[in-house]
């Protein structure tokens, strides 16, 4: 497997943007960044067709939009892409991501380092930082927790170190699931159990809390051995969609047994809780 940057012209234009970056996260592509004339986008592949990707564009009308060509990374150009662009970010003035090239920030209760490369959650996406605010609003000590499709298992760190135990994180994605391992570990969190893979090595495990940052397909798709994994009265903690999609989101939840709890947008991301049954 290759590591994949892309590439693509854009006008400045919001929502023509945002619509770019959901189509492109359906695609496989798993993190995107934005800069003053272009959206660069960043996938895991044995090879990239540059037509399917102009189709997109074309496809849905993107006439802001050109698809400039891709280019393949070394790995340790990713690295160092995502070191000189990384800034911490500080969530409810309770949760502080950073890296370990970062000072920590006095009366902060929640530190987290995390290495920044090219997996998902660092939380300057929307998702993550919607997810972290969720997280932070909970009750967690002595819960079980799931952090499904974990990234860098930010998510899965926080809840550990609200209390919650035990905890999983999981990944479909190589890299992910080392840079999982590598920040459970700097985070004196390792304890945490992260596993290689998908909703199917789960088992019969359940979970008081499950969290997904994942997309609006993969969510749909997996919505039933989500409901399997619930006890009674546990959490289901979604993101990674848009808020016109929470409909949809909820609709599907609810065929499995779920119960719309509340949502938080932010620039048309959302997140929303669900809980499952009675306790």
């Amino acid at each position: 497997m290759h590591h994949f940057e892309l590439r693509f012209s854009h006008a400045g234009d919001t929502a023509t943007n945002e619509l770019l970056i959901a189509l492109l996260a359906d695609a496989g592509c798993n993190s995107f960044m934005e800069e003053a004339d272009k959206l660069l986008a960043y996938m895991e592949a044995e090879s990239i067709d540059d037509s399917a990707f102009a189709e997109i564009v074309s496809a849905h009308r993107l006439d802001k939009i050109k698809y400039l060509g891709h280019e393949a990374l070394p790995e340790k150009n990713w690295n160092a892409l995502w070191e000189s662009a990384y800034e911490p970010v500080l969530i409810d003035n309770q949760c502080l991501i950073r890296a370990p090239f970062h000072p920590a920030i006095e009366g902060i209760e929640h530190d987290i380092v995390i290495m920044p490369r090219m997996s998902f959650g660092t939380a300057h996406h929307e998702t993550t930082a919607l997810m972290i605010s969720l997280l932070l609003e909970q009750e967690l000590a002595g819960k079980a927790v799931l952090d499904m499709g974990c990234g860098t298992a930010v998510l899965a760190i926080l809840a550990r170190r609200m209390g919650a135990s035990p905890v999983l994180a999981v990944d479909n994605d190589e890299w992910a699931y080392n840079n999982a391992c590598d920040n459970v570990e700097l985070n004196n969190t390792a304890d945490i159990k992260v596993e290689f893979g998908d909703v199917s090595i789960l088992g019969k495990r359940k979970f008081n809390l499950m969290i997904a940052n994942i997309n609006r397909n993969v969510l749909l798709a997996d919505m039933h051995p989500y409901a399997q994994t619930m006890y009674a009265g546990g959490l289901l903690m979604l993101s990674g969609f848009y808020f016109s999609d929470l409909e949809m989101i909820k609709q599907k939840a609810s065929e499995m047994g779920f119960d719309f709890v509340l949502s938080k947008s932010k620039n048309g991301w959302t997140a929303a809780i669900f809980s499952f049954g009675n306790a």
